[in-house]
């Protein structure tokens, strides 16, 4: 489980790649306006406006513009003035100078921000090409994969009634999941999945055996790609032993080489590579990418990890889990989008009604908040809601900001 902590803000600013000014007309229509360097939308806040997580269709985030004029869509003839106030439509202080940037603009300035992104609130799509690139493409994401219970112990006792999921990789595999959420600890026996700590778990599982699973399967379904996510607290000598267990892995393993000046492969090159399998660690750079895993802060962007704890209402903001990169963050090509969508403690009730509202976040909420399509829906119980459903509805469509 994701153990850092709250981002109360978004205050570390990206570096904007220089852009020249347009003279287009600001565009009209429905949008949530969102900071290029926070990744928090504009807010109607009383008499004002603030910078808030961006919360999909709650929270006053939406704003109609028309005539240069931003109108908050749940106070209507109620306009930003340029001493961001909140005023008659009307009034000639309504109106604003918008200069675009590319896909910037910049309107006026706010909590140290002025370069924003004008996101259309009705999701822009485009259908599915017949080959879509790795970023176009959706995933079900097993959080915690490997504390299901049935492949071996992942905690004390205690803990281990809290299952994240109760089918074994295996099952998994054979149920769709192609997203592999890991924790791995270091012990004299090696790289060992486990919560927090691996002492008094009974029946440990090492990282090898279940990577070697996977590697299986891909061997023996040559059309898939499957990714792992490290919760990485080894050292790399002994990551790199416990890869080297794995018998084929370099034959499926993705290096991601070539995705920086190219952008991603599509699903036939992957296919007609072999390398189908990716991991990422969390764990900063230390020389353990030299055996071919890939520091996730680098090629992805992710959510928060939490809703809120296992009963009542849940938070379903969307903002970034890295103070320093937000959810809208890209660069010479598309970040990955990996979708945290469970809660702090996994209850079969709870999972149930949040992976039955899995495809409503992710386009109402996750998507515009991050100008991109999730591309791993991560969930606990997978098999409950029918999440798989949600990972289809986003694969019939490409996502364009």
């Amino acid at each position: 489980m994701r153990r850092l902590p709250a981002i109360a803000a978004l205050l570390l600013l990206p570096l904007i790649s220089p852009l020249v000014p347009s003279a287009n007309a600001a565009p009209s229509g429905t949008f949530y306006v969102t900071s290029v360097g926070t990744g928090l939308n504009v807010a109607q806040s009383g008499g004002g406006v603030e910078l808030h997580r961006p919360k999909g269709n709650e929270d006053h985030q939406q704003w109609r513009l028309s005539d240069r004029r931003f109108e908050n869509v749940d106070s209507p003839g109620q306009c930003i003035t340029r001493a961001l106030t909140m005023g008659s439509c009307s009034q000639g202080d309504a109106v604003h100078s918008p200069v675009q940037f590319g896909d910037q603009w910049e309107f006026f300035s706010l909590g140290g921000q002025s370069r924003w992104y004008l996101t259309p609130v009705t999701n822009p799509t485009e259908p599915m090409p017949a080959d879509p690139r790795l970023d176009q493409m959706t995933f079900l994401t097993a959080h915690n994969a490997y504390a299901n219970g049935v492949d071996g112990g992942f905690a004390p006792p205690f803990v281990n009634l809290a299952k994240n999921q109760t089918r074994g990789i295996v099952q998994q595999l054979g149920d769709g999941v192609r997203g592999f959420m890991l924790d791995i600890h270091q012990t004299a026996d090696g790289a060992i999945l486990c919560h927090n700590s691996c002492t008094l778990v009974s029946k440990p599982v090492a990282l090898n055996v279940d990577v070697q699973r996977i590697v299986d399967f891909l061997k023996n379904n040559r059309g898939e790609i499957i990714t792992v996510f490290l919760e990485d607290y080894v050292d790399a000598n002994t990551l790199r032993a416990e890869l080297r267990k794995v018998q084929g892995l370099n034959d499926v393993l993705y290096r991601a080489e070539g995705v920086q000046q190219n952008g991603w492969p599509t699903r036939s090159q992957l296919q007609n590579s072999g390398k189908r399998l990716i991991i990422f660690t969390d764990h900063g750079k230390d020389g353990r990418e030299d055996s071919g895993v890939l520091y996730q802060k680098d090629w992805t962007v992710e959510n928060y990890w939490s809703m809120g704890s296992g009963l009542g209402t849940s938070d379903w903001s969307c903002y970034s889990r890295w103070d320093e990169k937000p959810l809208t963050a890209t660069g010479s090509f598309q970040p990955l989008f990996v979708m945290n969508h469970f809660r702090d403690v996994p209850i079969s009730g709870t999972a149930t009604s949040d992976n039955g509202k899995l495809a409503n976040r992710a386009q109402q909420f996750c998507q515009p908040a991050a100008r991109k399509k999730p591309n791993f829906l991560a969930v606990d119980l997978y098999h409950l809601g029918n999440a798989a459903a949600a990972v289809s509805q986003l694969n019939s469509y490409v996502y364009r900001a």
